[in-house]
C-alpha cells in the first residue's frame, strides 16, 4: 500500500487529507474526540513537512443538504485546540469559500473543508455524480492522502473517487489499522478469540460466517445473544429477538459444534422489567428468563466464564458491548471483557463503534490494548473478509 513517503516532498504542496471526524456531539460540544486525536499523527507528519493540509471530514448523515446541526465548526475548534497551527474552516464543500480558504493557506496550516456529505453527490450510487465532485476535490490540491479509516469501506467521492485523480497514499492511522486487524485475522496467534455483541444478529452475519472458519474460540454477548440463546430453545422473554434468524443461528452452532470451535455464550443474564437506566435489576439463569423481563447484560457467572476463557487467547477481537453499558447498572458484562483484554497477555484489537466508546466511558486507559480501531463497520468488513474499496485503491 502506498505510504506519504511515495508522495515525495510536500514542502509548499497542498495535500488533500480524508480524515473521520464523525464525532459524537451533544448540545454543540464534542463528547469523544477520540478520532480527532487519532488523526494527529498523520497531519502534525505533514505539517511537519510544510504542506499545506486541506481537510476534507463528515458529520453524521445530512442527507446530501446543508444542515448547520451537521457543521463541523465544532471538530474545526476542537482541532485548533490540538495542533499548533492555524486551522481555518471553510465555509462550504467545494465553493467559492473552500477556494478562498484553500488560496490563503500558508505552509504548516490547516484548511477544513465543511462537511462533505452536505454535497448530494459525496454519496451517490451514480458514479458520473461522485467523480464530478472529487475533479472539483482535485483542483484544491496536489496529492492525495486517505487517513479516514471510519469511511474506507465506502465507495464515496473523497474517499475512493480522488485516490484516482491525483498522486495517493495511505496515512498512518489507515496503515495502522490495517496492519492491526490483519494481524488479528489473517494470521493469528493461537488461540484465536472472538468476542461479539452489540443487538442484532443480522448486522453481524458475515462476519459469524466468516470467523467460524478461522477462530478457536467465539463469544457472543449483547443483544444478538438472546437470538443464539433462543436457537438452542430457551425462553427469551421480552429480550431483543431476531426471530427470522433463529435458523441461521441454529447453522451457526451445528457449524461450531462440527470446526471444533468454542462457541461461548452467556449462562446467566441480568434481566429487568424495562429499557431503562433506573429498571430495577435481577440475576437469572438464561434457561429461566421471565417472560415479563428482558435481558440488558450478560450475568456474573457468564462475566467470570468470558474472562477465564479469554485470559487463555494469544489474540483476541472485540466488537460490540456484552449489554446496555451506556446504563451503569448494565455495564458490567462490557466491563469484564474490557477488562480481560486490558490485564491479559494477548494482542487485542477492539474494533471500533460501540466498543470503542465503551472502553473509553468506563475509563480504561486505552493504551492497555493493542489497538483500537476508529472504524465500527470497516472494521466489521475487514473481519467478514471483504474487499474495501478505499483500501484497493491506494494498492499498487
Amino acid at each position: 500500500m502506498r505510504t506519504i513517503e511515495t508522495l515525495g516532498d510536500l514542502r509548499g504542496k497542498r495535500v488533500l487529507v480524508r480524515s473521520d471526524f464523525n464525532v459524537p456531539l451533544k448540545d454543540g460540544v464534542i463528547t469523544d474526540d477520540g478520532r480527532i486525536r487519532a488523526a494527529l499523527p498523520t497531519l502534525n507528519t505533514l505539517l511537519e513537512a510544510g504542506a499545506k493540509v486541506v481537510i476534507m471530514a463528515h458529520m453524521g448523515r445530512p442527507k446530501g443538504e446543508v444542515n448547520p446541526a451537521f457543521s463541523l465548526a465544532p471538530v474545526a475548534q476542537r482541532l485548533g485546540e490540538l495542533v499548533d497551527t492555524k486551522v481555518t474552516l471553510a465555509g462550504d464543500v467545494t465553493g467559492e469559500s473552500a477556494k478562498a480558504t484553500v488560496d490563503a493557506l500558508e505552509d504548516g496550516e490547516i484548511a477544513l473543508l465543511e462537511n462533505v456529505r452536505f454535497d448530494p453527490r459525496e454519496t451517490s450510487k451514480v458514479d458520473e455524480e461522485r467523480e464530478e465532485l472529487a475533479r472539483e476535490f482535485a483542483a484544491l490540491g496536489d496529492v492525495f492522502v486517505s487517513d479516514g479509516f471510519g469511511v474506507v469501506h465506502r465507495k464515496q467521492a473523497s474517499v475512493y473517487d480522488i485516490a484516482k485523480l491525483v498522486p495517493s497514499a495511505s496515512g498512518l492511522l489507515v496503515l495502522k489499522e490495517i496492519d492491526s486487524l490483519r494481524r488479528a485475522t489473517d494470521n493469528p496467534e493461537r488461540p484465536y478469540a472472538v468476542v461479539l455483541g452489540g443487538s442484532k444478529v443480522s448486522d453481524k452475519l458475515g462476519v459469524i460466517a466468516n470467523l467460524l472458519t478461522k477462530a478457536d474460540m467465539l463469544f457472543i454477548g449483547g443483544g444478538m445473544a438472546y437470538t443464539f440463546l433462543a436457537a438452542k430453545g430457551y425462553s427469551v422473554g421480552k429480550s431483543l429477538l431476531e426471530e427470522d434468524q433463529i435458523e441461521t443461528v441454529k447453522g451457526y452452532i451445528a457449524e461450531a459444534a462440527e470446526r471444533g470451535v468454542d462457541l461461548v455464550l452467556p449462562v446467566d443474564t441480568l434481566v429487568a422489567p424495562e429499557f431503562a437506566a433506573d429498571a430495577p435489576a435481577t440475576v437469572v439463569p438464561v434457561d429461566a428468563i421471565p417472560a415479563d423481563q428482558m435481558g440488558l447484560d450478560i450475568g456474573p457467572e457468564s462475566q467470570k466464564l468470558f474472562a477465564d476463557k479469554l485470559s487463555t487467547a494469544k489474540t483476541v477481537a472485540w466488537n460490540g458491548p456484552m449489554g446496555v453499558f451506556e446504563f451503569d447498572t448494565f455495564s458490567g458484562g462490557t466491563r469484564a471483557v474490557a477488562e480481560a483484554l486490558s490485564s491479559g497477555d494477548m494482542f487485542s484489537v477492539i474494533g471500533g463503534g460501540d466498543s470503542a466508546a465503551a472502553v473509553r466511558l468506563l475509563g480504561f486507559d486505552e493504551a492497555t490494548f493493542s489497538h483500537i480501531s476508529t472504524g465500527g463497520g470497516a472494521s466489521l468488513e475487514l473481519l467478514e473478509g471483504k474487499v474495501l474499496p478505499g483500501i484497493a485503491v491506494l494498492e499498487d
